[in-house]
């Protein structure tokens, strides 16, 4: 504790104010720690969309726009590697950005029509879709589908599963371009009305229609989730 002396008020205001600033500037730092300790890390993103582009252009353009939110953030891609479709034009941006961007196909996969043109900083070639899925789970911290197919929803499901049995807490979401997901959401709803979800299970899917703002979702996740089985 700084004891001053009573006499010359104006000395004693000053030394307070410089006192203050220089506790001020060692607190600072542990303020940020805080803060940070309560947001997710987010280095690698698994991304799961179609090998289509889909017939409304504004798929191609958000899919565009989570890159360039990637590359802003330094973020790292881990999706199911080749050049086609929405797979093809996130991972082509990120690395056209300078990115780092990480393909992991099957075997059966591995074709000059699916790897037209080289997108990827590093390929995995696994024997099996199971070997896909799990090493993309182990290479993410979080997960994220955009307009796609039934490999899409299959994908970010199994994951959805896992996170609800309680098997990891990463951070899993929906991308819902121009309202592509909408009527899944309404089912997902319905599911839970009716008892087949729990709600806090089904409030832990993230879903978001811009990049910007899922990303920032994605990094404040912090779930508190009720047992599936009771």
């Amino acid at each position: 504790m700084i004891h001053l002396p009573r006499n010359n008020n104006k000395q004693n205001i000053a030394i307070q104010q410089t006192t203050s600033r220089f506790i001020a500037k060692i607190l600072a730092p542990l303020h940020y720690f805080q803060y940070a300790q309560t947001m997710n890390t987010i280095r690698n993103l698994a991304v799961f969309c179609g090998s289509s582009l889909g017939h409304n252009p504004a798929y191609g353009q958000q899919a565009k726009k989570l890159a360039e939110c990637l590359f802003a953030n330094k973020i790292s891609l881990v999706y199911g590697g080749g050049s086609r479709g929405l797979m093809g034009v996130v991972a082509e941006t990120l690395h056209d950005l300078g990115g780092n961007v990480t393909g992991v196909l099957p075997e059966a996969l591995n074709k000059s029509k699916v790897r037209a043109r080289p997108v990827e900083t590093t390929v995995h070639i696994v024997p099996t879709m199971h070997d896909r899925k799990a090493m993309m789970y182990n290479l993410s911290d979080a997960f994220v589908a955009l307009p796609g197919g039934i490999g899409t929803l299959e994908e970010i499901f199994e994951i959805f599963t896992w996170l609800q049995l309680g098997y990891h807490t990463k951070p899993v979401a929906l991308l819902n371009i121009n309202g592509y997901y909408d009527q899944l959401i309404t089912f997902l709803h319905q599911s839970s009305d009716e008892g087949f979800i729990h709600a806090d299970h089904l409030k832990a899917l993230i879903i978001e229609s811009e990049p910007e703002q899922l990303i920032l979702r994605l990094q404040d996740f912090s779930p508190v989730l009720s047992d599936k089985l009771s």
